[in-house]
């Protein structure tokens, strides 16, 4: 990916043709033009030629004006050395040379690039933004997460714009800033990073960085410039550090609760919309008249959407379990594909297993932290062994079981075993296997052992209804009066007659 970053910004950024950047690289030409042209993105540079001065010094603020302009378009709309004579000749009556026109262009497109150097911005200009993320806790559906959010600033006019995300790594990064593109309709024209490791792979001598893949497929897909801060230097990027403040004591207290995380992200951009109306901290306007000049730097939407989900392949256990996260984090997948390889879609928030065919066979929540956890989903193993169920106690499932469990499984004859397991498939379904473990171990301390029963405990249970100690049959007689039933007058009912 570095060396198509070189390719593609030879040709859109300074200037070289794709039979120059096929010489210099020692590729085809074709191969230039497919890294050129492709929108989807889920060497040694010749010295520029000197300008020659005569008669395209009076068209050259013209020439300047249109590449200044161009910074804010999408790579495949900014002007090339033969567009830029055609206009020329077309337009403004220019009689010079093609070759004198493009050598200017390669000339200007260098020395507007230059700014990619890592430097101090010391002057904020409209359309770039620089990002860093916090941490902050939140509570889900009930459960509370660790979590972190990310904070996008725009310097110029200090707007800005924050999502909560469950981790700090590329997904997250993705997900976040592609939710904050959507919603101001446009890609910072630049974005300033500190050194995170979705981001940076490797500092090398000298300041340069080594991005990581996939970072590189994102700022290729997009469009926009990328400049570092130095390490251990974050107050290089100190409007998004005041900003990560700003947005935590503003928009994250209290502690948030929510049932849906990506409604109420979509609700935290709506309020920083609102934040955005008023005063700038020291010029007299409005931040969000102000980040007008930041909307018009910016460039436009890709057309092919981003895929921030990443894809592997994984060897599942004995267990049927894969690991990611160096073995930190496991994940049951089924049965059927112990020791077998599984493909899985990795998002911010979900961990997706699939079969040979693409189909779904599990998804998770993704887990995060340092200490070692586990994800199981019991639903894929119970229907598989409730076909095969003589199979159960020789497979490693079976002591991955709790011990009320094994309890009620060996209770079972072993011809009602797989009912017994279609069964308890059918619970978990329902509700989940917390819920239906519950219900068996509520069953064995009751003595209940018919299916019904254990369904109408799993009812109640799952519905969180109080249970009643069962009563001495003694204790429910009642002395209720004696009620006599006419037959005669039933019967002459039926049959037409009157009562």
């Amino acid at each position: 990916m570095a060396r198509i970053h070189d390719i593609r910004n030879a040709f859109f950024n300074e200037g070289d043709s794709i039979s120059e950047i096929a010489k210099d690289y020692a590729i085809d030409r074709k191969t230039v033009r497919k890294y050129i042209e492709r929108d989807d993105w889920s060497g040694e540079e010749k010295a520029p030629r000197a300008s020659p001065e005569g008669i395209l010094s009076a068209f050259k603020p013209i020439i300047e004006q249109w590449l200044t302009d161009d910074r804010r378009r999408r790579r495949k709309q900014r002007h090339t050395a033969k567009r830029v004579y055609q206009r020329l000749v077309c337009e403004h009556g220019y009689s010079g040379s093609y070759r004198t026109v493009a050598g200017y262009v390669k000339q200007l497109k260098r020395e507007l690039g230059k700014d990619t150097e890592p430097a101090l911005p010391l002057v904020h200009r409209p359309g770039e933004a620089q990002v860093d993320f916090g941490e902050a806790d939140y509570i889900e559906h009930g459960t509370l997460i660790h979590g972190s959010y990310l904070s996008l600033s725009f310097p110029s006019s200090n707007a800005g714009f924050v999502q909560l995300v469950p981790g700090q790594n590329s997904e997250c990064l993705f997900e976040a800033l592609i939710a904050i593109f959507t919603h101001i309709a446009g890609v910072p024209a630049r974005l300033w990073f500190d050194n995170a490791t979705a981001v940076v792979a490797k500092i090398l001598k000298g300041g340069e960085r080594e991005l990581t893949d996939r970072f590189r497929r994102f700022q290729e897909h997009f469009g926009f410039s990328v400049s570092f801060c130095n390490p251990a230097a974050g107050n290089e990027k100190g409007n998004v550090e005041n900003k990560v403040g700003y947005h935590r004591r503003n928009l994250l207290v209290p502690v948030p609760e929510f049932d849906q995380l990506e409604t109420f992200n979509a609700e935290l951009l709506r309020r920083c919309e609102e934040d955005n109306h008023r005063d700038h901290y020291r010029k007299e306007q409005l931040i969000s008249e102000l980040f007008e000049a930041d909307r018009a730097a910016m460039l436009d939407l890709p057309r092919v959407s981003f895929d921030p989900a990443r894809y592997e392949s994984h060897l599942a256990d004995a267990y049927g379990m894969i690991a990611l996260e160096g073995g930190r984090h496991r994940y049951s997948s089924s049965p059927r594909y112990a020791t077998q390889r599984v493909q899985t879609q990795i998002t911010a928030q979900w961990v997706v297993i699939f079969d040979e065919s693409r189909r779904t066979l599990v998804r998770h929540r993704r887990l995060y932290g340092k200490a070692k956890q586990e994800s199981m989903d019991w639903l894929p193993y119970l229907t598989q062994l409730s076909r095969r169920p003589g199979a159960l106690k020789y497979t490693a499932v079976y002591s991955m079981m709790s011990e009320p469990l094994q309890r009620w499984i060996d209770a079972r004859p072993r011809a009602e075993l797989g009912s017994a397991l279609a069964l308890l498939a059918e619970l978990t379904k329902r509700s989940d296997f917390v819920s239906a473990c519950a219900a068996v171990e509520e069953s064995l301390s009751r003595g209940i052992t018919d299916t019904d029963s254990l369904v109408a405990l799993h009812r109640r249970l799952s519905e969180h209804t109080a249970l009643c100690e069962p009563v001495e049959q003694a204790q429910q007689r009642i002395n209720a009066p004696r009620v006599r039933f006419d037959t005669a007058r039933y019967d002459a009912m039926l049959t037409g007659g009157r009562l």
